[in-house]
């Protein structure tokens, strides 16, 4: 058992994670393509309004790109008209971690791949209910299993 914290409040998650995916620099650039290696593995952002799944509306859940671990679901994805796939909820708490992140003269909540530390995107405290979150997601750190 894993204890996971997030860094919002003060809630402790119990739960089973598998073993991290590590890979090199090298390993990671021979299985994404150059724009997904950027941003997942390099901690970029994809234009907004530019991805394949900010206005992508079938049933089913979006993976990681990097190591096809379950992240979200279509049911917990909105319209946040930020210009990338928003959702208020991720498929699970230990699907995700959050690390603060300081970059570019901003305090943000970071949000990474539990598997394998991919750079996903930020969660922000402007999403709808029920937990009016919104986890703000680049499309390309993503792949879409249909239901």
């Amino acid at each position: 058992m894993i204890a996971f914290k997030t860094l919002r409040d003060d809630r402790l998650t119990v739960g089973i994670r598998m073993s991290k995916i590590e890979k090199t620099a090298e390993q990671w650039k021979q299985a994404l393509s150059a724009e997904e290696y950027r941003v997942a593995r390099e901690h970029g952002t994809e234009p907004a309004f530019s991805g394949n799944y900010y206005n992508h509306k079938e049933a089913g859940v979006y993976h990681c790109v990097c190591c096809d671990q379950a992240l979200f679901s279509s049911a917990e994805k909105y319209d946040s008209g930020s210009g990338w796939p928003s959702y208020w909820a991720p498929a699970s708490e230990q699907a995700i971690t959050e690390i603060r992140d300081t970059s570019h003269g901003m305090v943000r909540v970071e949000v990474l791949c539990s598997q394998c530390d991919a750079h996903l995107g930020h969660v922000f405290e402007d999403g709808p209910e029920p937990t009016g979150l919104r986890y703000c997601i680049n499309s390309v750190a993503l792949k879409f299993e249909k239901e």
